[in-house]
């Protein structure tokens, strides 16, 4: 019989924790079980009727020709004016990489930035593909630990401690998947003073949740004195225009890493979708007052939902300043039990909580950090009341 073998890179390649519980979660509906499905990071909005057109009249005039690799021209601009009007960035077109999701756009840089060995930095917690994408690039991941204690956020003095010569690329998202947190212009002021000392850092400032921001003005890094040769700017539609299935990324770099995604993309998948190109375009030359009743529906859900799990006492929780996401630090749970079950960590407390309550959640330990659980609150107010009435319900008499 033949020997069915993978590769090296793919044999121990985790799965992505938030695919693998919204997989299970599936099946359990399909089973006939009532899940509250709270794990994906997915709006719960359809796409704006604005955006919608702008894809029907790119059907309509035939953009269904082989886009060139870095995105058409049209939308490379409008990206530009946009950075410029949202985050006080120049860039010119050649310098924009438009790829099939945020996702790709970060692997893209990996790949063209790291050698085997190199230290990939992530501040932790952090969006769980950014582990698996150093580990793809053959990076040596350095976690640097951010508590809620401090926001989850990192300091400069954590920051200096663990970078060195070795050190390639940093990925930090802000807003943050998962725990919510925000950078002032202050913190990443100081944060850049530390970058600047180690020249051969690169930096990717994931900004995917910008317009989801309860706090007021949004700050970029690559604005900050000195840093816009030092920083990668990733965005994107998916989330802030409900555009998740148009799948639309891109980045704003140095004109040399922008090339050599180009590069990376023309090998891999070539340009993204042109009628999602022309929709994208649509989105991101809009005001963004646009998506105001989005942005205030998921703040009204955030504060609800804090005020709701603030009443379980093993939950302590910050306050985000943006994205979708509350990340409870839970262990004061651990080593409880109930019913001859006890829980040992995030895993088992997310596996209790999906069997018990029908709840589904993701486990911190995905995002680095085993301390949390991610929840996701892009669902339906009515779906939030249960679920949280169904968690506090199921943790009731653990000793």
């Amino acid at each position: 019989m033949e020997e069915k073998r993978l590769s090296h890179r793919i044999a121990s390649l985790a799965e992505s924790a938030t695919i693998a519980m919204a997989t299970r979660s599936r099946e359990l509906r399909a089973e006939g079980k009532d899940i509250i499905g709270l794990s994906m990071g997915e709006p719960d909005f359809n796409t704006p009727d604005f955006i919608k057109e702008a894809a029907k009249k790119a059907i309509d005039e035939n953009f269904s020709k082989y886009p060139p690799v870095p995105g058409y021209e049209s939308l490379r601009e409008a990206i530009c004016a946009k950075f410029l009007r949202d985050n006080g960035l120049h860039y010119e077109p050649n310098q924009i990489v438009v790829s099939t999701g945020a996702k790709q756009s970060i692997m893209n840089v990996a790949l063209a930035l790291v050698n085997p060995g190199d230290e990939v930095v992530l501040p932790s917690p952090y969006w769980v593909s950014y582990h698996a994408m150093a580990h793809m690039s053959e990076g040596k991941v350095v976690e640097i630990p951010c508590g809620i204690e401090q926001d989850f956020k990192l300091t400069p003095d954590q920051l200096d401690a663990h970078l060195n010569d070795q050190s390639r690329l940093m990925i930090f998202s802000s807003p943050c998947n998962p725990s919510g947190s925000l950078y002032s212009r202050t913190e990443l002021e100081a944060l850049a003073q530390v970058i600047l000392k180690y020249p051969n850092l690169i930096v990717v400032s994931d900004e995917i949740y910008e317009h989801i921001n309860f706090v007021g003005e949004h700050a970029s890094l690559a604005s900050i004195d000195g840093m816009m040769d030092r920083v990668v700017t990733v965005n994107g539609v998916s989330k802030a225009f409900a555009m998740t299935g148009w799948r639309i990324g891109y980045i704003g770099a140095p004109l040399w890493i922008a090339k050599a995604c180009t590069k990376t993309q023309g090998q891999f998948t070539s340009a993204a979708s042109g009628i999602s190109q022309k929709a994208a375009e649509a989105a991101v030359l809009a005001d963004p007052k646009v998506i105001d009743t989005m942005r205030e529906a998921f703040l009204k859900r955030r504060d609800m939902l804090i005020e709701l799990l603030g009443e379980i006492p093993e939950f302590k929780l910050n306050k985000p300043g943006g994205a979708f996401y509350l990340f409870p630090e839970i262990d004061e749970l651990f080593g409880k039990s109930k019913n001859g079950k006890t829980i040992e960590d995030a895993n088992d407390l997310c596996m209790y909580l999906l069997n018990e309550a029908g709840v589904a959640l993701v486990s911190g330990e995905a995002f680095g950090n085993p301390k949390c659980l991610r929840i996701s609150y892009a669902a339906s107010d009515e779906d939030l009341r249960e679920a949280a009435r169904r968690i506090k319900e199921a943790l009731l008499g653990f000793e």
